[in-house]
């Protein structure tokens, strides 16, 4: 697992339009700052954030190799929290669609491509999403245990978790109170009738909580857009 998450980190950063901030991205995804990794690569940190900032041109794939193997070094360092999370990513029959983003994508912009309505926290908006999750949440509440609650969160927890079959939105929102680990942004397609409880805990936990109307497909669709 360690050479395919290695991989795959490598040529997320190798074919991205902004190698500076995929590596930045993975950087703060395994907790790491650019002080420590420049230690571990016996470099200044001033190199990584140049690298991160665009100031410095895109390295070379010896140099990416050898910093994807210091993120995983440095996470087996301490116990491989991050890469153990990342051996947990088999799709769940819960989950429709799931993407993960090369790029932080805005909140407002991700917002804007699935005509969405803000319902809670509008002073949040101001971060970037790496990714998004599409759920049924009528399965995910019969069928997802606190393993596989896990893979609904994909590379990355700065993410949507977009719900659809909502009816109130009480019980998505109970769900991720109760878990440690919080997304970027909670998403409900097409609700019956929105319950208060469920806005007052977005406002609780701080998490934007997003509106959308379009049809399934369409939303998807979007998504995939984006």
């Amino acid at each position: 697992m360690k050479r395919e998450l290695a991989e795959k980190i490598a040529g997320e950063i190798c074919i991205s339009e902004n190698p500076g901030q995929t590596i930045r991205k993975w950087r703060e995804e395994f907790k790491i700052s650019q002080l420590e990794l420049a230690r571990f690569l016996d470099i200044s940190p001033s190199i990584i954030s140049d690298y991160e900032s665009g100031r410095r041109r895109s390295p070379g794939v010896h140099t990416i190799k050898k910093m994807v193997n210091a993120l995983l070094s440095i996470d087996e360092n301490r116990g491989s929290q991050i890469i153990k999370r990342f051996t947990l990513m088999d799709k769940h029959e819960a989950i429709f669609s799931i993407r993960e983003f090369p790029i932080g994508v805005p909140c407002k912009k991700f917002i804007e491509h699935i005509n969405g309505e803000i319902l809670a926290c509008p002073e949040k908006l101001e971060r970037d999403l790496y990714g998004y999750t599409v759920i049924d949440s009528i399965r995910a509440i019969t069928s997802l245990s606190a393993f596989d609650y896990l893979k609904v969160y994909g590379w990355s927890s700065e993410r949507a978790l977009v719900f659809t079959a909502v009816t109130y939105g009480r019980s998505p929102m109970v769900a991720i109170r109760a878990h440690p680990m919080k997304p970027g942004m909670v998403v409900y397609h097409k609700p019956e009738k929105l319950d208060d409880l469920a806005i007052r805990l977005a406002e609780i936990e701080g998490i934007p909580l997003v509106q959308t109307d379009l049809e399934l497909d369409k939303l998807i669709a979007a998504l995939e857009k984006i």
